[in-house]
């Protein structure tokens, strides 16, 4: 039996070994050969976004989708009582159409739970007749009655509020297809919709808004967010609502402060979208004022569309882009908010916000003055401050700019105006002239005497 070793020199075989490719190179390989063949029968067939916007570091493999949303917004003067069957006609049944096994299948109702913020349940008899006709209608199961929530920034800034809402949820034994209507202002609406979002990766909700101001924005709005680390609305979610219920009944019981809010969100998008408009609630400020309602309820239906358009036909709902005009004066309008602890109301900082990117856009851009003092006396006329002593310490404020850009990610991108109607957006701020701003701001404002946020 021959051993096995070192051969000799008389029996040496030459022998040539390839070497193998480290694995990562083979994987690479047949990555690149995978690549270089792939092409879809047809791309279109891949392609559901018309008109996509171009992508300059678009690739072949890359598959554009879209996920189709229906926004349902509906105006009622009284949804409590003659315009309750347009709250009952967006409550569908909980089994889609097309699967209900039949027509002699049984569908079961969908489990509705109500939520109110406390302040609107204490001063009108609404939410309560509301409830009792839907649980009377026998096209839903309500669950238990109506839970009061805390309004206002109070609802945001607390995490046990949000529990409390996903304790509700779940006590409830809610599905997907359920419901949740939730009666209330702006911020309430906000963490309403947050834990809506967040339970079962979405229940079906219904708002209702109670202010102007979310009636004439927020209401009809895709985000949802609550306050964390001393910041305006960091924790949140895109969602779009099942609908929305804008209803006028629920305006006569604000008080004037809360009432007049919600007029700068009107001011502001006509500003960017509509110069007529911008006329129009000049006119009208007066009789606003004074709370005539069809004037009001007009002004605060056109804010309404204009921001439901943008939102639905802007192709860029949940704000991927850059831009994010309808928070024009919002940089400094959020700061302003925590920096006093929320005791300036939201429609309040806005009017400050829009009033100092007016002045802004004057020193900079090219706005006329004269157009910035009408913006000016049309926030004052509707009963609107232009300034707060926490714009004293502006260096503070400033920081806002920073806060904005990291809200939207990627640069800095603020919308300014270059007139009524003309929007554009700017990637730098000038502090110099962002100070100056604020200076001439502050004099305006002493000049007009708006009345105090206190009132």
């Amino acid at each position: 039996m021959r051993r096995c070793g070192r051969p000799n020199a008389a029996t040496a075989v030459a022998i040539r070994v390839t070497p193998l490719p480290p694995p990562r190179a083979i994987h690479r390989r047949r990555l690149a050969s995978l690549n270089s063949s792939y092409q879809p029968a047809s791309l279109a067939a891949f392609d559901m976004v018309a008109n996509r916007p171009s992508d300059p570091g678009h690739d072949p493999r890359d598959i554009h989708f879209s996920v189709p949303q229906v926004h349902r917004l509906r105006t009622t003067w009284e949804v409590a009582g003659d315009d309750f069957d347009e709250l009952l006609g967006v409550l569908h049944a909980s089994t889609d159409p097309d699967q209900s096994g039949g027509p002699d299948a049984e569908i079961e109702p969908p489990h509705v739970l109500i939520w109110a913020d406390e302040e609107v349940m204490a001063a009108s008899p609404r939410v309560g007749v509301l409830a009792k006709r839907l649980a009377q209608s026998g096209r839903v199961h309500v669950v238990g009655g109506p839970r009061a929530v805390p309004g206002g920034e109070e609802a945001k800034n607390s995490p046990e509020v949000i529990e409390r809402l996903l304790a509700d949820i779940h006590n409830a034994m809610l599905d997907r297809r359920s419901y949740i209507i939730a009666i209330g202002g702006g911020a309430m609406l906000d963490a309403a919709g947050y834990a809506a979002a967040i339970a079962h990766r979405g229940i079906r909700l219904v708002r209702i808004p109670t202010t102007t101001l979310a009636q004439a924005d927020s209401g009809v709005g895709v985000k949802n967010a609550i306050n964390h680390f001393g910041k305006k609305n960091w924790v949140g979610t895109f969602a779009v609502p099942w609908a929305v219920i804008n209803d006028a009944g629920f305006l006569t019981t604000l008080p004037d402060r809360d009432f007049f809010c919600g007029f700068s969100e009107a001011v502001k998008v006509s500003l960017l979208k509509d110069a007529a408009e911008f006329e129009r609630i000049m006119r009208r400020a007066p009789a606003i004022a004074k709370r005539e309602m069809p004037i009001a309820c007009g002004v605060i239906e056109a804010s309404c569309r204009m921001h439901l358009d943008h939102i639905t036909r802007g192709g860029d709902p949940f704000e991927t882009r850059e831009a994010r005009p309808l928070d024009f004066g919002h940089w400094s309008a959020h700061r302003l908010e925590s920096l006093t602890d929320y005791v300036i109301r939201h429609g309040e900082a806005v009017a400050i916000g829009v009033a100092l990117d007016c002045l802004y856009s004057t020193l900079v851009h090219g706005l006329p003055e004269a157009e910035t003092r009408r913006v000016c006396d049309c926030f004052t006329m509707l009963g609107l401050p232009l300034w707060d002593e926490a714009l004293d310490d502006f260096e503070r404020v400033l920081a806002g700019l920073e806060e904005f850009r990291q809200h939207l990610g990627g640069r800095l991108t603020v919308t300014m105006l270059r007139g009524v109607g003309d929007p554009l957006n700017v990637h730098v701020i000038d502090r110099v002239a962002m100070r100056e701003a604020a200076r001439q701001l502050k004099g305006i404002a002493t000049q007009a005497s708006p009345p105090s946020p206190a009132q």
